[in-house]
């Protein structure tokens, strides 16, 4: 039988100069080093109660005019059951430790209303709430992510709202459970021990958070067959003493610890606009976004130090661009565009999670609708999606395949003290079907990419592209379409191998057979 192929590469392409350089890349992948599986967790998703991310995103109310099924807006669930979301991480985030989830189960007109001080000072009904989560959940097929709040709750809180979610017994919390309409409990892997420990979760330091941790890790139980995958709140971006310190006191403890990394200028200041940027500024980006890639090493390497076996997992659960908010909106909701430069952020990213399977378990894009770098814009009636979305739904073909090693040649640009390769990949197999996903982000050079697979066999192969003019363009509710996928034809079959013309700025997904 003749072994097939599928060659998945990404592209957003903007047009061209025909005199425009071309450069040559070659990459050479190993099929038979495959080992690791690429969880489709790390294609996960995270929605807050922050903005319109709930309320007027994901959640209408039934009585809404917007179409909605048992209160959730139409439009909005087909769009993510079409992305084939793996898990979705709730209700924060920052929100997450004032959540009081006894706020948000019962009768909707007898839930206490509650100020969001994180995000916006707005008051909210808790219409929205465990029940309404975990039905989403079940309705989009995919896991729950629960983040509890240890910030400002209790232990008891905590180990009751896990209780009241997966048991089916003759218990006080299951009980409570079936008087308000659910009689099943509900499957719920993951729980988050708080978020952000460091900072908005509480300021705690290490040493008393891993304390705290492995006191809620005794009374978190489980419950009928259901069986909790505890993670730790775990460090921003370069805090490595804070991994050290965890993973030390209690990593026996946790079965995953988290990380959060944004692509973002600083945390002062204007962090800068979505949609205006320069070149300069456009490969800053690139580099930031690709940095990602040493810290998660680091804190790997410390990782490792302590669990050898690697049967903790690390969880990018909070990763992104954070920009301005659009002008005219409320700063504290963090609503902004997202153009084909947060779509390059998006794919770099996920090649990047590709590569580190044997530890990395889990990673949640911030955040799903109308927040930071959403895959889907909503207001009033209208929906848009965006750029990052079309590249989580072309990359879904990495999800639980294997990871296959690759080599890549190619030119690299400095930028402000960082060194980018221009051309970034990943390559996987699942179903004896290759995947590959290919990002030129070369603002003004094509590059041909020649593709050796280790003597396959390649029959034939056509391709999707997501093209537009500009690298900041973007979909917006009066012209929703101006960035989607379109068909590529730029690849072909050369002595076995496959060549590429991969334009500048430039993602493309070829099928191959």
């Amino acid at each position: 039988m003749k072994k097939k192929l599928l060659l998945t590469a990404l592209v957003l392409v903007s047009s061209f100069s025909a005199f425009s350089q071309q450069k040559d890349v070659s990459i050479r992948i190993y099929p038979e080093r495959g080992k690791q599986i690429i969880s489709k967790h790390i294609y996960g998703h995270f929605a807050e109660h922050l903005g319109t991310c709930i309320y007027g995103g994901l959640w209408v109310g039934e009585d809404s005019k917007i179409p909605n099924t048992k209160g959730y807006r139409t439009d909005v669930l087909n769009a993510l059951k079409k992305l084939q979301i793996p898990n979705l991480r709730w209700p924060g985030g920052c929100f997450a430790d004032e959540y009081h989830w006894m706020d948000g189960i019962g009768p909707k007109e007898n839930r206490p209303k509650m100020v969001n001080n994180n995000w916006g000072g707005v008051v909210e009904d808790n219409s929205f709430g465990t029940h309404e989560f975990l039905n989403l959940c079940e309705l989009l097929e995919c896991e729950p992510y629960i983040s509890g709040n240890v910030g400002s709750g209790t232990v008891e809180e905590l180990a009751k709202w896990v209780e009241y979610m997966t048991s089916d017994g003759d218990s006080p919390m299951a009980n409570l459970r079936r008087k308000n309409g659910r009689d099943k409990a509900w499957k719920v892997k993951y729980l988050g021990v708080g978020n952000e420990s460091w900072g908005c979760g509480g300021d705690m330091l290490p040493d008393y958070y891993a304390d705290l941790y492995r006191r809620y890790a005794v009374y978190c139980r489980n419950f009928d067959g259901n069986k909790l995958f505890k993670i730790a709140s775990g460090a921003s971006d370069y805090d490595y003493n804070w991994t050290d310190v965890l993973m030390k006191k209690a990593g026996k403890k946790m079965h995953g610890l988290s990380l959060h990394y944004y692509t973002v200028t600083g945390w002062s200041g204007s962090k800068g606009s979505a949609t205006e940027f320069t070149p300069d500024d456009y490969y800053w980006t690139m580099g930031k976004c690709l940095e990602i890639e040493e810290v998660i090493q680091k804190h790997m390497t410390i990782m490792d130090k302590y669990d050898k076996d690697k049967k903790v997992g690390l969880m990018v659960d909070e990763w992104g661009t954070w920009w301005d908010v659009e002008p005219g909106t409320n700063p504290g909701f963090l609503f902004q565009q997202n153009t084909m430069r947060d779509a390059f952020v998006a794919a770099l990213s996920l090649n990047v999670f590709n590569k580190y399977g044997d530890r990395i378990q889990m990673a949640n894009i911030a955040q799903v609708v109308n927040v930071l770098q959403s895959m889907i814009l909503t207001k009033d009636d209208k929906m848009t999606l965006t750029p990052t979305y079309h590249v989580f739904d072309m990359y879904r073909v990495h999800q639980d395949a294997t990871y296959l090693p690759m080599d890549i040649i190619s030119e690299t640009k400095g930028i402000r003290g960082r060194n980018v390769a221009l051309v970034n990949a990943s390559a996987s197999q699942k179903d004896g079907l290759t995947h590959i996903t290919l990002a030129n982000i070369d603002l003004s050079a094509e590059q041909n990419v020649n593709i050796d697979f280790s003597n396959a066999k390649i029959n034939s192969v056509k391709g999707r592209i997501l093209t537009s003019k500009n690298i900041e363009d973007h979909n917006t509710f009066e012209n929703p379409d101006l960035v989607k996928p379109q068909t590529f034809t730029g690849a072909k079959i050369e002595n076995g191998k496959l060549n590429i013309k991969l334009p500048a700025k430039s993602i493309v997904v070829l099928e191959i057979k």
